[in-house]
C-alpha cells in the first residue's frame, strides 16, 4: 500500500459514510483492488466452484442417431436429456401453485414439473399414454418433493379430451393457476411436396388447435393472479428449412400470447411465452431432425451444443411467479447465443 492510497481509502468511506448500500460498494471494491493486487503480485485468481465454462457444462455433438417412434420416451435417448432431476432446489417461488403442465412426461415439460413441485406447487401433467413410463417417473419426484402429482394421459387433439383433462386436474388439484402448454409434434421434411395434410393436420391440432382449446377450457377457472406460459420457438423468427410447418406454429402460438395478454390482464391473468433454441428432448429423435440435423444437432449456436431443458426450468418458475407480476406479453428466448428475436 503506498502512502497515496490510504488518504484516497479513507476519503472515499468518509464520503459514502450516509449511505449503507454505498458504502458496502466501497468495501467490495476495496477488495477488488486488493485481489486484482494480488493478481498483478503472481497470485492467481480461481472463479468458485460453483462456476463453469457454459459451453462445456453439458455434453456436444456429434450425437449417435438413435430414432424411436414418436412420440418416443426420453428414458430411452444417450445421453438421457438433463431435466434437473439431480440439480433444481426450490425456494418456495410457487408454494400453494396449482398447475397443469401439457407435456410434462419429457424434456422441458418435465423440467418445468421438477421445478414447479420444488417450489411448492402441486402439479398435474398430460401426455400421450405411450409415455406412460416416463410420466411415472415424474410423479415419483413431484411426490418426493411433498407435492401431489395428478397423471392425466390422452390426446391433445381431441377437443373433448382437453376439456374433460381441464375439469379432471380442478378437480383433484382443488383449482388451478398455472397453466403450461408445452406439448408439442414437429417432424422434420426436407420439401414442402413431402409434408402431407396427415402431418400438417397433426402438427396444426396439436400445437395450435390444442392451445386454444385448454385456454378456453382453463379460463373459467383462473383466478387473479393466475398465469399462462406456453412454449414456443426461436423458429419464429428464425424458421428451420426443415420444419417449416412447426415453425408456423410457434409463430402462431407467439401472437397468441402476445394478444391475449391484452385480453386477459383485465382479469388479473398474465400471459407469456418461452422461445428455446435447440434443446435435447424426445422431440428431437423422433423424426423432429433429418438425420445429419440430430448428429450436429446444437452445434451452429455460439454455445457449440444444445440446451439441456434444466437450463430452461427457472424461466417457466419466474413466469409464473408473483415477483414477475409486472410482466405479460412477452417471449423469452433462450437460443444458446443465436439471439432472440
Amino acid at each position: 500500500m503506498t502512502e497515496h492510497s490510504i488518504p484516497s481509502r479513507r476519503g472515499l468511506l468518509r464520503g459514502l459514510a450516509a449511505g449503507g448500500l454505498a458504502t458496502v460498494a466501497a468495501t467490495q471494491a476495496m477488495a477488488q483492488g486488493a485481489d486484482q493486487g494480488a493478481a498483478s503480485a503472481g497470485t492467481p485468481t480461481k472463479s468458485p466452484p460453483s462456476l463453469g465454462n457454459p459451453q462445456n457444462l453439458y455434453v456436444k455433438p456429434p450425437f449417435a442417431l438413435q430414432p424411436q417412434p414418436w412420440p418416443g420416451l426420453q428414458s430411452k435417448m444417450h445421453p438421457v436429456p438433463d431435466c434437473g432431476e439431480k440439480s433444481y432446489v426450490g425456494s418456495g417461488k410457487l408454494a400453494g401453485r396449482r398447475a397443469l403442465i401439457t407435456g410434462g412426461d419429457s424434456g422441458i415439460g418435465r423440467a418445468a414439473a421438477i421445478a414447479y413441485a420444488r417450489e411448492g406447487a402441486d402439479v398435474a401433467i398430460n401426455y400421450l399414454p405411450a409415455e406412460e413410463p416416463d410420466a411415472q417417473d415424474v410423479a415419483r419426484l413431484i411426490r418426493d418433493a411433498g407435492r401431489k402429482a395428478v397423471l392425466i394421459p390422452g390426446d391433445l387433439r381431441d377437443e373433448a379430451f382437453v376439456g374433460r383433462l381441464v375439469a379432471e386436474t380442478v378437480r383433484q388439484l382443488g383449482g388451478l393457476d398455472a397453466l403450461v402448454s408445452n406439448a408439442a409434434y414437429q417432424h422434420a421434411q426436407t420439401s414442402i411436396l413431402d409434408i402431407s395434410t396427415e402431418q400438417l393436420d397433426q402438427t396444426m391440432k396439436t400445437n395450435v388447435y390444442a392451445l386454444f382449446w385448454l385456454v378456453k377450457a382453463a379460463l373459467p377457472h383462473l383466478p387473479a393472479g393466475a398465469s399462462i406460459v406456453c412454449t414456443t420457438s426461436i423458429n419464429t423468427e428464425t424458421p428451420g428449412k426443415a420444419i417449416i410447418d412447426y415453425a408456423c406454429t410457434k409463430a402462431a402460438i407467439a401472437n397468441l400470447v402476445r394478444g391475449l395478454a391484452k385480453q386477459v390482464i383485465d382479469k388479473g391473468i398474465r400471459v407469456n411465452g418461452v422461445a428455446p433454441g435447440p434443446f435435447w428432448t424426445p422431440l428431437q429423435v423422433t423424426g423432429g431432425q433429418t438425420e445429419e440435423g440430430l448428429k450436429h444437432f446444437g452445434a451452429n449456436t455460439p454455445m457449440g451444443r444444445p440446451g439441456q431443458p434444466a437450463e430452461l426450468a427457472e424461466i417457466y418458475v419466474l413466469l409464473a411467479a408473483s415477483t414477475s407480476s409486472y410482466v405479460t406479453g412477452q417471449i423469452y428466448g433462450e437460443t444458446g447465443g443465436v439471439g432472440w428475436p
